[in-house]
């Protein structure tokens, strides 16, 4: 009895010590100045496919953010965020509370950021991150957006289209000069495109971002529906 209760002691201890290893682990794969606002190494400007977005919305029957985006307006792709990373992992929520959000900055985005509840969302989790108040952040992310442009082939399809992710980093890299492989990342869900990620510095110019690609769209062809009306 004594060796079997010695034995599941130190089989405990042993658990308890990975698990405490795993946890420095993790940390350590995240950043040491994990969460501090402002430090950081470079943004990714977060595209999302926004017909996508309203296909799985309709298929799950939710609403909210769903139904100021997915109304009459034929959206394409529209921002998701600018996100502050690091090298290896990201921070979030770097101020709790976060600052209050004016409505008006708000206001202001929604032609880029279409639905209030995801700007609100995007300040509290990334733009708290990045050492900037609220309205230079939003000018920021203005910034960003119009330093990248669409290919016109997605500016208003009317059609599905299936293709493979290399082809749609290969139309952005296309119009964008100074934009890389090693810059952009397709993802995408079981079938259809998701996202398209590009990384920026601090100055908004493309650079690598070896994490971010890896975590790209593996999937041969992906679908992109339809623009609304299309």
């Amino acid at each position: 009895m004594f060796h079997f209760q010695f034995a599941r002691v130190s089989i405990s201890w042993v658990l308890a010590l990975a698990t405490l290893i795993g946890m420095a682990g993790a940390a350590s794969a995240q950043d040491r100045r994990q969460n501090a606002a402002g430090e950081f190494d470079f943004y990714v400007l977060s595209l999302s496919w926004s017909p996508s977005f309203c296909e799985e919305a309709s298929e799950r029957g939710s609403g909210g953010r769903s139904r100021v985006q997915c109304g009459g307006r034929p959206f394409s792709f529209v921002v998701h965020g600018l996100w502050p990373q690091y090298e290896r992992g990201f921070p979030d929520y770097c101020l709790r509370p976060s600052p209050r959000l004016d409505r008006n900055i708000v206001s202001s985005m929604l032609d880029l950021m279409p639905a209030p509840g995801l700007i609100f969302s995007e300040w509290d989790k990334h733009g708290t991150c990045s050492g900037l108040g609220a309205r230079v952040y939003f000018d920021t992310i203005r910034k960003a957006r119009s330093a990248v442009k669409i290919p016109p082939e997605y500016l208003e399809l009317s059609a599905p289209k299936t293709v493979a992710p290399a082809e749609i980093e290969e139309a952005f890299i296309r119009v964008n000069p100074g934009l890389s492989t090693s810059a952009i990342a397709v993802t995408c869900d079981r079938t259809r495109l998701s996202e398209v990620r590009i990384c920026m510095s601090k100055d908004l110019q493309f650079r690598a971002c070896e994490e971010i690609d890896r975590r790209a769209c593996r999937r041969e062809q992906v679908v992109m529906p339809p623009m609304r009306g299309g």
